[in-house]
This record gives structure tokens, C-alpha cells and sequence, in this order.
């Protein structure tokens, strides 16, 4: 049976980064298209406010999700640093150890995400037009986040690997599946935000047992051994080491948002329901820096492994140009397309107004958060994951919460000033991670393989 494993130890890094990243690019946008089918249907099926409600729950979703993630990019770096160096013993004791622990946190993030609902909404300032119908939603994702995180992982070990085209086609399956049963459970079934709840996490599971399945009955070196799970403390401290400082950072950037969350909400369920559009739409520009980003941490973790240092270097910058110049035409995109584009969850004029306005003002400034994203993805596939992430905890969370403070108190509280929190992140963040980087990893420039 031939392999679906790719080595990104030899050949073109242009083409080798685009054969990885592209794949992923198109999963993350069938994943994406998860939770913004969920708006664009109860926007245009249901009403404002419960737009306005699943929109206000992004952030908090994130949390789960982003966490999760930094635990799935520590698995993979170990992962794929594993099967660079070609050490299989090492490689099945990575994987067994990455999924036993996965089913734990799965019973954890259950729990612990579903108790704390109310506190969170709370703590946003949900108004009370939307507050139910948004703690609705949650509850049942939350109830079904099992799916999300297992498929994640099962997808992040294929990564490493190189395997990014079957996952893509569970996801395009799911998706389809998705938009068929929201539909379904809203329109003829009138189950309002609950049916669209209740499609996603049902989606997810299937993605989730087709990845397992996959890992399970694979005849490649990959495969997983249910019987032979463990949760062997070397491989544990080497993922973690990794995976928690990416974690804790991706949590702690997702809950400052949920602050500029906060500000956005004093200005009511139009605003709100607009910004929900606009992050939305600011995620799927996003997509391709994070694949690239993706594609960067699994190139640099199977070259380092391979003790190719000037490769994972030369694999550094060329994802840096590659993202820099796909976030450039689809940010120009956007700008001129900004109010259809928002039009597709809403018909509300103000709605309308309020995200195309938003769109407007930041989208440009998203070249500098692609730097961020590949130059810190580039950091944790060499082990470095404390640096990145201390740099995103003080420009994403202390200078964006000093500087909504400050202009929100001292200078105005107007739309345009609050929504400008996330670029001035983004600008602080793309400095002192350059300098970083060069400060730090600039000498591997001088090593000859």
C-alpha cells in the first residue's frame, strides 16, 4: 500500500510547503464554514438577535478550540521531529501518548466549558435580548465538543506526517452534512439557534470518527494501537513543553478578545451582530496565514529532526513571502467587497453598516498578523515555544487591554477606535517578534547541513 506520509526533508520548499499548506487551507475553510453557516442561517432564517448571539460566542468557543490546538501543535512538532529522524519506536509511543490523552481532556473540557456558561456570558456584558439564546448555544456545543477536539488531534497526527488530503475530504463530507441539517433543523423543524447547534456538534462527531477509524485501520507507519494507549511521561513532558505555551497563549488571546467583545456589546445587538459578520469574515482571511503557518511547523519539525538547519531557515522565509503575499490580494479583495460580503449573514442595514465599516478599517493591517503567525509557528517547530508566546500574551492581551482602556476613557468611546484594538495587537506583536526571531534563531542562518 502506498504511503500517504510526506517527507518535507528533501525536494523544492515551495512546492513542498504548497502541497502541505494547501490541503489544510481547504480544511480549515470547510471547518470554518462550520460555525459561520450557523450565522449566515439563523441571520437570515431566525433574526438580529440570535445572529447577534452566536456572534457574541466566537470568542468564547475560541477558547476550547485554541487551547486545544496548542496541545495538537505541541503533538505534532514531537510528532514530526519523531518521523524526520526516522525513530519509529519513538514515533508510536508520541501518538499513543498524544490520543490517551486527548479522551482525558475531552471528559475535562466537557465539564468544565458547560458549568462555566453563565459566568462568561456575564462577564461579556451579554445584554439580556441575547443572553438566553446565546447560553442556549453554548451549552449544546460545548455538550459536543468531543467531536471537535478528537478530530483535531486525528488531524494534527496526520499532519505531522505530511498527510493533509484525507482529512480534507472527512471535512468536506461533514460540512456538506453541516449545511444540509441546519437547514433542516431550522427551517422545517423550527428549532431556531438549538438546530444549529445541535448540526454542528453532530457534523463534528462524524468528522471525529472518521479520523479515528482512519488512524485505527491505517496499514502505514502512523497507525494507532488502542491497546497499547499510554501516557508515557517522556513523550507527555516533550508535547507539553511544546503545546502548553501555545495553549495557554492561544486561551488567554481568546479571553482579551472576549474583552474587546465587552466594548463592542455598549454598543448594542446591532453592533454586536455587525462585529460577529466581521469576525467571521476576519477568520476566513486568516485562513491561508494559517495553513501556511501549519505547513511551517511541520516543515521546520521534520528538518530540524533531520538536523537540516539551513532548510527549515529557507523553509522559514519563503512561508513568511508565500502568506504575505496571499493575505495581500485577498485583504484588497475584501476591502472592495466588504458590504456584500457581510450582506450574506444579513439583510439589517445597520448590521450591514457597522461590519463593512469594521472590514474596512483592519483588513490591511492583517499582512503584519501573518507575519506573526508564520514567524511564531516557525519558533515552536524548533521547540521554542515559550518566546512566542510570551510575546502574544503581552501585545494581544496587556497592550490591547491598556490601549482600549486608555482611548475608551481619555480620548473617545466611538466604533472606530475600539475596533482598532485588534490591529494595534497585531503591529506591537509583528516588532517584537521580529526582532525576537533574529535575536534568537538568527544565527542557524550561519549553519551549513
Amino acid at each position: 500500500m502506498r504511503s500517504t506520509a510526506r517527507d518535507l526533508t528533501e525536494g523544492n520548499i515551495l512546492k513542498q510547503i504548497l502541497m502541505f499548506a494547501l490541503p489544510l487551507m481547504f480544511g480549515n475553510i470547510f471547518q470554518m464554514l462550520y460555525n459561520t453557516v450557523d450565522s449566515i442561517v439563523v441571520g437570515q432564517f431566525v433574526g438580529t438577535e440570535a445572529l447577534a448571539a452566536v456572534g457574541s460566542t466566537t470568542m468564547i468557543t475560541n477558547m476550547a478550540v485554541f487551547f486545544f490546538n496548542g496541545f495538537s501543535v505541541g503533538a505534532g512538532v514531537v510528532i514530526g521531529r519523531y518521523f524526520g529522524a526516522k525513530d519509529m519506536k519513538k514515533l508510536h509511543l508520541a501518538i499513543e501518548t498524544t490520543m490517551a490523552s486527548t479522551f482525558l481532556l475531552c471528559v475535562l473540557f466537557t465539564v468544565g466549558f458547560i458549568s462555566a456558561v453563565d459566568f462568561m456570558l456575564k462577564f461579556m456584558d451579554t445584554p439580556a435580548d441575547v443572553f438566553h439564546e446565546a447560553a442556549v448555544y453554548l451549552r449544546i456545543y460545548f455538550g459536543g465538543i468531543s467531536g471537535l477536539l478528537i478530530y483535531n488531534i486525528g488531524s494534527g497526527i496526520l499532519r505531522a506526517v505530511g498527510d493533509t488530503t484525507r482529512p480534507l475530504m472527512f471535512l468536506i463530507l461533514t460540512s456538506v452534512m453541516n449545511i444540509i441539517l441546519d437547514l433542516l433543523f431550522v427551517i422545517p423543524f423550527h428549532m431556531g439557534i438549538a438546530g444549529v447547534a445541535y448540526a454542528t456538534i453532530l457534523s463534528q462527531f462524524i468528522s471525529a470518527a472518521l479520523t479515528l477509524l482512519l488512524l485505527i485501520r491505517t496499514h502505514d507507519i502512523y497507525r494507532l494501537e488502542i491497546r497499547d494507549l499510554t501516557l508515557d511521561r517522556a513523550r507527555l513532558k516533550e508535547i507539553f513543553s511544546i503545546g502548553l505555551p501555545n495553549g495557554i497563549q492561544s486561551v488567554i488571546t481568546a479571553f482579551s478578545n472576549v474583552f474587546v467583545q465587552s466594548y463592542i456589546n455598549f454598543f448594542g445587538s446591532i453592533a454586536m451582530a455587525g462585529w460577529g459578520c466581521y469576525n467571521k469574515i476576519d477568520q476566513f482571511i486568516m485562513l491561508p496565514m494559517a495553513s501556511v503557518a501549519m505547513a511551517a511547523t511541520t516543515f521546520v519539525s521534520q528538518n530540524v529532526g533531520a538536523k537540516k538547519f539551513r532548510r527549515a531557515d529557507e523553509g522559514t522565509r519563503t512561508s513568511i513571502m508565500l502568506t504575505l503575499s496571499i493575505t495581500g490580494m485577498i485583504a484588497l479583495l475584501i476591502w472592495i467587497f466588504a458590504e456584500r460580503t457581510i450582506s450574506m449573514f444579513t439583510q439589517d442595514e445597520g448590521v450591514i453598516a457597522f461590519g463593512t465599516f469594521a472590514l474596512r478599517q483592519n483588513v490591511f493591517f492583517l499582512m503584519f498578523n501573518s507575519v506573526n503567525q508564520v514567524l511564531a509557528a516557525a519558533m515552536r517547530g524548533r521547540g521554542d515555544s515559550t518566546g512566542p508566546m510570551m510575546i502574544m500574551l503581552i501585545t494581544f492581551v496587556l497592550f490591547r487591554q491598556i490601549y482600549l482602556f486608555v482611548v475608551t476613557r481619555y480620548i473617545a468611546n466611538i466604533p472606530s477606535l475600539v475596533a482598532f484594538g485588534y490591529p494595534f495587537g497585531w503591529i506591537t506583536c509583528c516588532i517584537l517578534e521580529v526582532l525576537y526571531f533574529w535575536i534568537r534563531h538568527g544565527k542557524r542562518e550561519m549553519v551549513t547541513d
